[in-house]
């Protein structure tokens, strides 16, 4: 088994590389899911995606990202994130850390939580020219999660760095993601309440 730490995969959509054209992108694993790139400008075109949905789709949280800052001490972080339909985003919130969030493909709602959990806003995203938000900019200590209506969602998004687990909390009122049962419960329930 290779290390993931060590796994690098060159994805190109054309052979004949040329100036302005499409290039080849390096992904290097931090983990199964998470991957940066060496490249000194980071680009991604739908080879790029394509791949990170491919490896999206073997992980078991069914979700993958390309970390498109140089590493996790930076103090900007932009992320193209790829999730599938059936990825559970546990409701959390962040400390000193607002986000960004654009939709590249797919839809899905963001809904927006009061502390204590009940629905305080429902958000909902599509890529520019599908009728829905395209983008959204949210302060820090705002619950939130994602429940996603397409096969796949593909969103850049920005927030501060460096990571540091300690500044996302998560709160009691959700499941953790261990127990799949009751997180289709949870979901379901959710999905109930913003009719989607």
């Amino acid at each position: 088994m290779t290390d993931a730490g060590t796994r690098a995969i060159m994805v190109s959509s054309s052979s004949n590389e040329s100036p302005g054209g499409r290039r080849p992108v390096s992904l290097r694993a931090q983990n199964p899911e998470v991957y940066y790139s060496d490249d000194a400008i980071v680009t991604a075109d739908d080879a790029t995606i394509a791949e990170l949905k491919r490896i999206a789709a073997e992980n078991p949280r069914l979700r993958s990202r390309l970390c498109t800052h140089p590493d996790p001490s930076a103090s900007l972080h932009e992320m193209l994130i790829v999730h599938h339909r059936d990825a559970y985003v546990r409701p959390h919130k962040h400390f000193g850390k607002p986000e960004s969030f654009h939709v590249i493909e797919g839809t899905a709602r963001v809904v927006i939580f009061e502390n204590d959990g009940q629905i305080r806003d429902v958000l909902d995203m599509a890529p520019y020219g599908q009728g829905g938000l395209c983008y959204y900019r949210m302060p820090d200590q705002v619950f939130h999660t994602i429940l996603i209506s397409s096969e796949w969602l593909v969103f850049h998004e920005t927030t501060a760095g460096p990571f540091d687990p300690a500044r996302t909390a998560f709160p009691d009122w959700a499941p953790d993601g261990s127990d799949e049962g009751a997180v289709k419960s949870y979901m379901a329930a959710i999905e109930a309440l913003t009719d989607i």
